[in-house]
């Protein structure tokens, strides 16, 4: 098997709404949309955020009212500070506050209109013991 793109494909009930707030709030351009789909990239995510409408008839009947609930859209930046600080000053709420894991995971967390979890993420080497 030869894998040649990634995506990451969410329920939403408003595509547009979730499609601006990548757009607007995290640098992604729509590439691809029709009504009740949208395809967003960035040139160094290397995969695409796919938001489809929830109750859309093309998606298998058992999966159209499934929303993205309990998913995480997680994003390794490199200034998380800054990151954090930005994402304020436009406005985001902040819904987890930054956080440092004993692993060295450190981060913050927002949600989208339709409550979809975007979490910004940075990690430092833990301290040998």
């Amino acid at each position: 098997m030869r894998i040649t793109a990634s995506a990451v494909s969410l329920n939403v009930a408003d595509v547009p709404a979730s499609t601006r707030f990548l757009i607007d709030h995290f640098g992604f351009r729509e590439e691809t949309a029709a009504d009740g789909f949208a395809s967003l990239t960035r040139d160094d995510v290397g995969m695409h955020v796919v938001y489809l409408r929830t109750g859309l008839p093309t998606l298998p009947a058992d999966q159209r009212d499934d929303h993205a609930d309990g998913l995480i859209l997680a994003f390794t930046v490199d200034d998380l500070e800054g990151e954090l600080a930005r994402l304020r000053n436009e406005g985001v709420a902040i819904t987890m506050p930054l956080t440092s894991e004993e692993w060295g995971e450190r981060a913050f967390q927002v949600r989208d209109p339709n409550g979809v979890i975007v979490q910004l993420v940075d990690w430092k080497a833990v301290a040998a013991v």
